[in-house]
């Protein structure tokens, strides 16, 4: 593509998504979408993991199916298109293998970390409701034992009339449902609602943005870059967002070496949805974000703690 593009459309942003949607399938099983709670404008997606032919649920292969797509989440879509340029032209997989390799290493191998919920939300993010990640934030990152500070992700959206749709990205897996929820919300807070001034916490985001952004193509880079620019009147057309998983332990997957029946963990998610969707509702009013647009993930899991150990272990590292 080249020239100059004015702004962005939907369709720039869907052909930069990464990924077969049809995969997460494999190991998350939808219990229900677009779930509205009365006086707050947020949609909530709850997903429950999938059982398999012999009755059972595979959190190891659920973290293997995220190990697999490190890349695509870990490394900047130019220079990712630049490895396979090079592998094409010269009938080799040496610089995406590469690629691996420097994604794995930028993953924490800390025994508490939440970068497999992050990965999860991007996963969910680009191949459940087709936004994509413009800000790759471990390519930020200067050590691999730190979190970097700021929004857990931030992806992309447009409308019809051409607002740019930024969505602040947080997510929490902990044991505690309520924790989770609690922490979520009140850490997605400050980027949707803090007043705008040099302080505020999602500056230094969006200072990377109008740097850092990269949609591959440079000149739909350049057209995104324009939204962060103070000095065009693209900046005036942007909209915060949040998009948001919790991931918690549920009391209804069965224990070891006992058979799951896959409709009877989905029944019993649809029944605990009711008393999740009122800890939410209550949480955003706290949080003053009843007005914002958010979009939130739940997902039930037989051991927030074993969902960490098994990514931990996928991608080669070890919790201490």
């Amino acid at each position: 593509m080249g020239g100059h593009l004015s702004q962005l459309t939907e369709t720039d942003l869907l052909s930069i998504l990464t990924g077969n949607p049809e995969a997460l399938d494999v190991h998350l099983t939808l219990v229900e979408r677009d779930i509205s709670i009365d006086g707050h404008k947020v949609k909530v997606h709850c997903h429950c993991l999938t059982v398999d032919g012999n009755g059972r649920v595979q959190p190891q292969r659920l973290a293997e199916f995220m190990r697999n797509a490190v890349v695509d989440y870990a490394i900047p879509r130019s220079k990712v298109a630049d490895a396979k340029l090079r592998d094409q032209k010269f009938n080799s997989t040496e610089a995406i293998a590469e690629l691996v390799e420097r994604a794995k290493r930028s993953f924490t191998d800390l025994a508490k970390t939440g970068e497999g919920g992050e990965m999860l939300l991007f996963l969910l993010a680009e191949r459940f409701l087709q936004l994509p990640q413009i800000l790759c934030k471990m390519d930020l990152k200067t050590d691999s034992r730190m979190h970097y500070h700021g929004a857990d992700g931030v992806y992309a959206g447009v409308t019809s009339s051409g607002i740019l749709k930024l969505y602040w990205g947080e997510s929490k897996v902990y044991k505690s449902a309520d924790s989770a929820i609690h922490d979520c919300l009140a850490s997605l807070a400050p980027f949707l609602i803090e007043p705008e001034h040099e302080g505020a916490g999602r500056e230094r985001d969006l200072m990377l943005l109008s740097d850092k952004a990269d949609l591959t193509d440079p000149v739909l880079t350049d057209a995104l870059r324009r939204y962060f620019d103070r000095s065009s009147v693209l900046s005036t057309r942007v909209q915060y967002c949040g998009i948001a998983l919790v991931g918690f332990d549920a009391p209804f997957y069965p224990a070891d070496n006992v058979q799951a029946v896959a409709d009877e963990i989905v029944a019993a998610s649809l029944d605990a949805l009711t008393g999740w969707r009122a800890k939410i509702g209550a949480r955003l009013l706290a949080e003053k974000l009843s007005d914002m647009e958010i979009q939130l993930f739940c997902i039930p899991l037989p051991s927030a703690e074993g969902f960490r150990s098994a990514f931990l272990k996928s991608m080669g590292l070890k919790s201490e």
